[in-house]
């Protein structure tokens, strides 16, 4: 299964056979069988970044690799790498950029291996030096449009990391406005913008929040 946030809407790709097993939020969705047409892949791309109104869209096929491969070609993919980090307390290490918290991570450089990626973007993006990579989480997919307004697939994966250090430095040139350490419960008590696969993330990791 991959589950893909478009728009903020997850649209999942599903093998037929588990298309119905996924328990889903909200009560607007739409489940449908693939076509085997991109023209079709086009049109629920298109529905979803024109518009939130959908709380998810299911499309499955008997082949969901190739179901996979054809929405990727219609994208331009980029892989990032990016760290969910607690400090000796528990607490959760979170970024403010453009209006959404975030979780530090970034783009992978050639030939840069995923996990020394994950670590690099978080100490840049925040100022840490001393930084423990764990173990990996998982990885999270979404969509967007860059400069010259291509479709771009951004994959990210994710890894645990613990500090013992306590100052932190936003990068303020990658739009950085805030790099705090959270309580979680207590964080969430307050409604915040935050991205799905954000969400997605601190759940693979298994934190209470």
């Amino acid at each position: 299964m991959y589950k893909i946030y478009i728009n903020e809407t997850p649209l999942f790709l599903m093998s037929s056979k588990d298309s119905n097993s996924i328990s889903l939020e909200g009560k607007n969705h739409i489940r449908a069988r693939y076509t085997r047409r991109k023209k079709s892949l086009f049109s629920y791309i298109d529905m979803l970044e024109k518009n939130n109104s959908f709380d998810a869209i299911v499309l499955y096929d008997d082949d969901v690799k190739r179901l996979y491969q054809d929405f990727k070609s219609i994208y331009k993919t980029i892989k990032a790498s990016g760290g969910v980090v607690n400090n000796e307390k528990g607490e959760i290490l979170m970024i403010f950029r453009k209006g959404f918290w975030d979780l530090p991570k970034g783009k992978i450089e050639e030939d840069e291996k995923k996990k020394v990626a994950a670590v690099r973007e978080v100490q840049e993006e925040t100022g840490l030096q001393q930084v423990e990579l764990l173990n990996r989480i998982g990885k999270t997919y979404h969509t967007y449009r860059d400069r010259k307004n291509r479709r771009v697939l951004k994959l990210t994966y994710w890894y645990r990391m613990q500090t013992s250090e306590s100052q932190l430095i936003p990068q303020t040139e990658e739009d950085i406005e805030e790099a705090v350490f959270v309580d979680l419960p207590s964080f969430f008590k307050t409604p915040r913008n935050i991205y799905g696969n954000i969400i997605d993330v601190l759940k693979m990791a298994k934190l209470d929040f």
